[in-house]
């Protein structure tokens, strides 16, 4: 067996046995190389949001570009819309990036979140084996006996005037017992073929990494770096009835028929009108 990072000398990481803890140091061998984008990575044991803390440190001046916060547990993790979200300890994948595209326009920053969405789908598929989907804008999904269930999500923040904290989450050995709603799921339950999160943690952060340099080689455009396409391609929502839950309570329903150069979902609503859509929850009425 590999040895594991044990610096916090805390025998109680071993206690499932089933969920070993992330090789902090492997991690790093494998990914912080000159020229890379991924500058440090930190595994804590036990923290209330990544996301809030990597911003805090961001704001600071104290990390780079690439920086990368992996906790083994979130106590405060926060979906859209400030929803709370818990994880029993070392049962996924629970980090939070640093980036910042200076290269590109803030008006594309909106792609930030749909472009890790496509990193991470793509990253998961090859190392677990589990064919994955996108529902917009962030949500990651997997079949469980035959349904569709969300196993991840992702979410986008400004760290100072220059940079974008990326969080991630995704449920990996989480049992049917342990699932906080019906409707969740993991890799586990959707049959991965490895639930290893060293290397699922590796693919993830190697794709996040080649998207990112694709996207701001192309100043953004979502279109000339293939992501706008390959999201399209991925995503569960397009094709589909359903309805947008917007901002001020309103609501719009209608077919969703694509993702537009500015990331919103563009619904085509009964009356021939084509709604885009840039922000709100997204409710699927019918399969695919």
């Amino acid at each position: 067996m590999t040895p594991r990072d044990a610096s916090d000398g805390n025998s109680s990481r071993w206690s499932d046995l089933d969920r070993p803890p992330l090789n902090a140091a492997a991690l790093r061998r494998a990914l912080v190389r000159e020229g890379g984008l991924w500058s440090q990575v930190e595994v804590v044991q036990r923290t209330g949001s990544t996301n809030s803390d990597l911003a805090a440190r961001a704001a600071e001046g104290a990390v780079a570009e690439g920086a990368v916060l992996v906790a083994e547990e979130q106590t405060a993790a926060r979906g859209r819309l400030d929803r709370q979200w818990t994880a029993p300890p070392r049962s996924g994948l629970f980090f939070s990036v640093l980036l910042r595209p200076a290269e590109v326009p803030v008006a594309r920053w909106g792609w930030l979140p749909l472009l890790t969405g496509v990193a991470v789908a793509t990253g998961l598929s090859r190392t677990a084996g589990v064919d994955t989907a996108l529902k917009w804008p962030n949500d990651l999904l997997v079949t469980v006996g035959g349904e569709e269930r969300k196993a991840g999500g992702i979410l986008a923040e400004r760290a100072g005037p220059d940079g974008v904290v990326i969080g991630v989450g995704v449920n990996v050995t989480l049992r049917a017992g342990e699932l906080p709603v019906p409707h969740a799921g993991s890799l586990a339950l959707a049959g991965a073929v490895s639930t290893d999160r060293d290397p699922l943690l590796r693919g993830v952060l190697r794709s996040l990494e080649d998207w990112y340099g694709r996207w701001r080689a192309a100043g953004g455009d979502p279109a000339v770096c293939g992501l706008q396409e390959t999201y399209a391609a991925g995503c569960a929502t397009l094709g589909r009835r359903v309805r947008a839950e917007l901002p001020g309570d309103r609501a719009v329903t209608g077919e969703a028929v694509a993702v537009d150069g500015d990331g919103r979902l563009v619904l085509a609503t009964r009356d021939g009108v084509q709604e885009p859509v840039g922000a709100g929850d997204i409710v699927h009425l019918r399969p695919a």
